[in-house]
């Protein structure tokens, strides 16, 4: 069994169109999407629509429960607090209300059995909330009880999730931990979306993070042609993978 796991589009269609031709290459034969699909991206309304014309798992993000619900005070820094919130408020004037209905009834979790005694569990940030930032630096002792600190029932081989834009793959005590990074908006100073592969046969897995190349500069013609608010800031991810904020 063979799966392609991404995450955290945000919007950026041409980045996904990207992947999606590089996942067709190598013959996969399931496809999940861990959340963050629209949100902060030129082509909200083409994200979802391509996604859902897809057969895949869809997992929901942070940034999809603001679309359908908004940014509160807290939730990110004081200082981009305004401009988030105008650029939510743009992304929600793209969207139907069946997006927007679709967006809300996205689940948090999923368990895909990989064979009778083996699964993996996905998930946006941890596995009970879309919000947490875990780094790829962040101490086993802690990642223990956020990830695999669970009842001897739902122990999981692989556990994977996006939200942090910063692909890694972690072992830890024979369990495998892995972030699929983003593919609309890379935070690791490398603008290549990546995504995870991970490979299942008769009791091995192998995990790996793939980058694609992608036409940036497409990208950043599509936020000029929407009008996107603030697009410096995106644009400026996507030619240098870096925080826009």
């Amino acid at each position: 069994m063979k799966m392609a796991l991404i995450s955290d589009i945000h919007g950026n269609a041409v980045a996904l169109d990207a992947v999606l031709r590089d996942i067709e290459k190598m013959q996969v034969d399931h496809l999940m999407v861990l959340g963050d699909l629209a949100y902060r991206g030129p082509e909200p309304k083409r994200v979802i629509s391509t996604l859902q014309a897809l057969d895949c798992t869809i997992i929901g993000g942070n940034a999809d429960e603001w679309v359908v619900r908004g940014i509160r005070d807290g939730e990110v820094p004081d200082a981009s607090l305004a401009r988030m919130r105008e650029e939510r408020e743009w992304t929600v004037r793209q969207l139907v209300e069946e997006d927007l209905d679709f967006l809300a009834k996205l689940p948090t979790t999923h368990t895909i059995w990989l064979d009778e005694h083996t699964s993996m569990l996905l998930c946006h940030a941890t596995p009970t909330n879309r919000f947490p930032v875990t780094l790829p630096e962040t101490p086993e002792e802690e990642l223990i009880p956020l990830y695999f600190a669970r009842a001897k029932s739902e122990q999981h081989l692989i556990t994977a999730y996006g939200h942090i834009h910063l692909p890694y793959i972690r072992y830890i005590n024979g369990s495998v931990l892995v972030n699929t990074g983003s593919v609309g908006m890379p935070f690791d100073r490398n603008p290549m979306p990546s995504y995870a592969l991970v490979e299942y046969t008769e009791g091995h897995v192998a995990v790996s993070i793939r980058r694609v190349r992608y036409s940036t500069s497409m990208a950043i013609e599509a936020l000029t042609r929407v009008n996107y608010p603030h697009a410096e800031h995106i644009a400026a991810c996507y030619t240098n993978g870096v925080k826009p904020y």
